[in-house]
């Protein structure tokens, strides 16, 4: 037996001292083919570091033969060694029959890095030594799919389904297309192309793409079942949720709208946009404990959201929970940039706890942005004649009676102020 025969031997055997003994011998010893077929068995088996060993070994012995650098960059790439693997590579010349497999191998390593300029480059440069090759197109498209260029990524996908192929490393090019499509919002051709894959042999992520794109299409019935075959396989896709309960609600059934939701915090606990819907859903129904509930934990989970801040400020001022207003806002205050609709709902609660400063102060503040709202000016202007400001009334007044001329009651009491 040769020493590279009797190394593997001494694995099977798990004997791992006489295999470290037997692979030295076989180093020295065996010859090239020998040590050729035991760096490939041994790479298979797992023994990755052995395997390099063998192979950088033998590229010494014969540096023109750049099948072996493809060899010892598939083992650097799967020991993540990527700037290995791209070094070894760089080294295959364009005269290589092996430099277009080179470049492919190194667009995936730059894409990985998210270096997706690099990887089109090598990618194109491929595309013009073997034009008609069509695992280098599919690549492309695939990068352009990784990218978001769903555009670029489109023409190519067809041009392969045009060329008969319809599936490319396990990859089903009509799928993608129909994606893309959904992506770039060609919602029909994209439900035509999503139609012809059938349901079991969807991913999750193409269907929730079908889902949206029934959705989009309002064939909420449709997107119901894609989105609930999609929780059935994988309760789990947190983002199905919003979309579903959005169906739903849009089929007119509020209640399995709430559910939905409920159940995708259950998936999701820290998903603003969730609580926000389940809020709103809630309100609709009449439930304004669960609303303010629901509202209340967003804000915990992102203070930051001024959404939920405005939505639940305004439900403090409707259900006359004043100071709790006030308590709540004051810490957002010394950001000084809250949206015109806070300094409106402060306004009003500090004008309930007869604050007469503070109120007017917000109520200044909201103005700057809400002057030419008519509900806003109404509200403002009947807080400042019942406080006794008669002049900067009349002056909101002739602003208000523009925007609404017909309003008889507040054109009356301008020409009642105005007569004084």
């Amino acid at each position: 037996m040769s020493n590279s025969e009797k190394a593997l031997e001494a694995l099977q055997n798990n004997d791992l001292e006489k295999y470290q003994t037997d692979l030295k011998n076989a180093l020295v010893q065996d010859d090239d083919d020998m040590l050729f077929s035991l760096a490939e068995e041994l790479y298979s088996l797992g023994f990755s570091d052995d395997a390099l060993k063998i192979y950088r070994q033998l590229l010494k012995k014969y540096p023109d033969e750049d099948e072996i650098r493809t060899y010892i960059a598939d083992i650097l790439i799967a020991k993540d060694d990527t700037d290995g693997a791209l070094a070894v590579l760089n080294e295959i010349k364009p005269d290589s029959s092996y430099y277009i497999n080179a470049l492919m191998v190194e667009a995936d390593l730059y894409q990985t890095q998210d270096l997706f300029v690099v990887s089109e480059h090598k990618l194109l440069e491929a595309e013009k030594l073997a034009p008609d090759e069509p695992i280098i197109k599919f690549a492309l498209a695939e990068l352009y799919y990784s990218d978001g260029k769903y555009e670029s990524a489109i023409k190519i996908y067809l041009n392969l389904i045009k060329q008969g192929e319809l599936s490319i490393s396990n990859v089903n090019l009509v799928e993608r297309l129909g994606v893309c499509y959904a992506h770039v919002g060609n919602f029909e051709n994209a439900i035509g192309y999503l139609e012809q894959i059938k349901p079991i042999d969807m991913t999750p992520d193409v269907l929730f793409e079908t889902g949206f794109t029934y959705l989009q299409l309002e064939n909420y019935k449709k997107a119901i079942e894609m989105f609930e075959m999609l929780r059935d396989s994988d309760d789990q896709y947190a983002s199905l949720y919003i979309y579903l309960g959005e169906a739903f609600e849009k089929d007119d059934n509020p209640e399995e709208a709430l559910r939905t939701y409920q159940e995708g915090l259950g998936v999701d606990e820290y998903n603003v946009t969730l609580y926000l819907k389940a809020a709103d859903i809630a309100a609709k129904l009449g439930k304004m404990d669960l609303t303010i509930k629901y509202l209340e934990k967003g804000n915990e989970v992102n203070p930051d959201n001024m959404e939920v801040v405005t939505k639940l400020s305004e439900i403090y001022v409707k259900d006359g929970k004043f100071e709790k207003d006030v308590d709540f806002l004051s810490s957002y205050l010394s950001d000084n940039n809250l949206v015109p609709q806070l300094y409106w709902d402060l306004a009003i609660s500090y004008d309930h706890l007869d604050d007469f400063k503070q109120a007017n102060e917000n109520y200044k503040k909201a103005a700057v942005d809400l002057n030419d709202n008519p509900d806003f000016l109404k509200n403002y202007i009947l807080f400042l004649r019942e406080n006794g400001e008669i002049k900067e009334t009349i002056d909101l007044l002739k602003q208000y009676v523009k925007l609404v001329p017909d309003d008889e009651e507040m054109v009356y009491m301008l020409e009642d102020l105005e007569s004084r």
